[in-house]
């Protein structure tokens, strides 16, 4: 924000102006500069212009500007892509790069890290740089391929790491994890997880070889594989930058990495595993930039949604989101907290971990082993007069009944749930312990939420559905008359998947009189199933038939998720 600051020192930007883009960064997590330029308060030109005099550099143009081939050797395409800086000239034993932002002291520290140089810069347009560095490098298809070799050449002694188990000496460990190219490869990984929008990072050890895997839209894709001997080291490197002990590999370990990626705010949930074979290491992957944390582009239907904003402004009461994980259950109630977050509200959280940092909300981590656990945190709760809680997930008896108090001594508790459908959320407090009654009077709503590949715009094409197609969603020909299915019939754009993005699809259940006396009956999940289809809940698998109609998604997603 040091570029923010000295906007308002110089009287190009106000305060206010000022914290609203602070907080439209951290809510959002988009880059300073993009909010700042596309709000109108300043052109890209005076921006430029207020970083090269924060840098005491010049701002050059950079189309205009030769850059000598050779730097490309000095500087790994790795490197320029990760920090979005492309290399210019070198100047001794400095290395001059153009950037279109202003870089943290961190991002200098790590590039003249890896490149064992000096660092200086000048300034150029984002436009100019993208350009500077496809000249330099080429399209970025063949740049892992590129950094395997390299790791090969350049870490020949790596091999001897791996023989040795648990005898592996921590000064050679850590060697190997602070490697060059060891340090390139793993930047290369995070930037392309990043870039391929993957939610997720799956380094795997097996007896013969080392996979990394990305989990993007819902599906595991693999990259191309580095050699077996070199999972010590890269694992190694992950653990190094999230914190993590890296001589410890007999027990999980949990961890955090914050990253600048390609100007995104980046946070990496770091999770190790023991194994046979090695350490797992699954990295949860959270862009802020990629999250809707808006009602209104949640993808509601339209009556969902009036439900929805009705149900979170009520004074008190509990509404629950369920779902398997992986849902979207979370950013679901982070969208409703962040529209109810006003300065009359307290609103407090209880996460295992807090995913999403949200401004003008208390947000409390959950630490199981030192006895910080959701029944704790809400006991506490209680006594900090909150208007709104949110109970990351509810897990047991005692966490449950502690939610149900504070309904009934008027606060709004949101909570999830892991369980198939709306219903089964009743059943599911029910076989916790949790009487019947109580839920009858504290319940407002359940929404039930599955995530769902979207069909690829790219290379959509319509089709005519066959009859066992429409058995399977249980609809008839007379049902859709003409109207055409779609699918995705693969290209580069989707990885040849025929799918790009997901969106959510719903039921809600309202808790009204008929519902509640058949919760006090204790009637089981399908008998409150249909006695809230009755009263007008469309179900998953109708939400689902809605998007396929819709062309949104396709006949096998709704039918692998309902």
């Amino acid at each position: 924000m040091i570029v923010l600051h000295q906007l308002v020192e110089e009287g190009r930007l106000s305060k206010e102006q000022a914290d609203a883009i602070h907080e439209e960064h951290r809510t959002l997590g988009r880059p300073a500069k993009a909010i700042t330029i596309e709000q109108g308060y300043v052109d890209e030109s005076t921006y430029l212009e207020t970083v090269a005099r924060i840098l005491e550099t010049e701002r050059i143009d950079l189309a205009a500007h030769p850059i000598p081939p050779r730097i490309a050797k000095t500087v790994p395409a790795s490197i320029a892509r990760m920090y979005d800086a492309a290399p210019v000239r070198a100047e001794g034993d400095t290395i001059i790069f153009a950037v279109a932002d202003w870089p943290s002291p961190a991002v200098t520290d790590d590039i003249g890290f890896v490149l064992s140089k000096q660092v200086g810069y000048v300034v150029a347009t984002q436009q100019e740089i993208d350009e500077a560095i496809i000249r330099l490098y080429g399209e970025e298809s063949d740049s892992i391929n590129e950094l395997l070799s390299a790791l090969e050449s350049d870490m020949e002694d790596a091999g001897s790491l791996i023989e040795l188990g648990d005898t592996v000496d921590l000064a050679d460990l850590e060697h190997a994890a602070r490697a060059t190219p060891v340090i390139r490869f793993v930047n290369l990984v995070l930037y392309q997880a990043v870039k391929d929008r993957a939610s997720d990072i799956h380094f795997e050890p097996f007896e013969h070889e080392f996979k990394i895997r990305y989990r993007v839209d819902g599906a595991l894709y693999e990259m191309a594989p580095p050699p077996k001997n070199l999972a010590l080291p890269i694992i190694s490197r992950v653990k190094v930058i999230s914190g993590l002990d890296i001589a410890e590999s007999r027990l999980p370990q949990d961890g955090r990495i914050q990253l600048n990626v390609a100007g995104h705010s980046i946070d990496f949930r770091v999770s190790t595993l023991p194994t046979q074979f090695g350490e797992s290491v699954v990295l949860r992957v959270l862009d802020r930039s990629n999250v809707q944390l808006d009602l209104d582009k949640i993808g509601f239907p339209g009556d969902i949604h009036g439900f929805f904003l009705d149900d979170i402004k009520k004074p008190n009461g509990i509404v629950i989101v369920t779902g398997p994980t992986g849902s979207g259950k979370t950013t679901t109630l982070y969208a409703a907290l962040q529209h109810i977050n006003r300065i009359e509200t307290k609103i407090l959280t209880a996460e295992d971990p807090v995913e999403y940092d949200v401004e003008g909300i208390i947000q409390l981590p959950i630490r199981e082993n030192i006895g910080l656990t959701f029944a704790a945190a809400l006991r506490s709760f209680l006594r900090q007069d909150p208007d709104v809680i949110m109970v990351g997930e509810n897990r047991d008896l005692d966490t449950a009944q502690i939610a149900i108090q504070a309904s009934l001594t008027g606060h709004l508790v949101f909570s999830t749930l892991h369980t198939n459908d709306a219903a089964g959320a009743v059943t599911r407090l029910i076989d916790m312990g949790v009487e019947p009654y109580l839920i009858a009077s504290t319940l407002e709503a359940v929404m039930g939420q599955r995530l769902v590949r979207t069909i690829c715009p790219d290379c959509k094409v319509p089709y005519r559905p066959d009859d066992a197609a429409l058995a399977l969603l249980e609809l008839d020909r007379r049902q859709i008359g003409d109207q055409p299915f779609y699918r995705g019939a693969g290209c580069a754009a989707c990885n040849h998947s025929g799918y790009s993005g997901r969106r959510a699809i719903f039921e809600y259940m309202r808790i009204n009189d008929a519902l509640r006396l058949a919760i006090i009956e204790r009637q089981p999940t399908l008998a409150l199933r249909n006695k809230a289809m009755e009263l007008g809940m469309r179900t998953l698998r109708e939400d689902g038939i809605r998007c396929i109609l819709d062309g949104c998604t396709t006949v096998e997603e709704i039918i692998q998720y309902t």
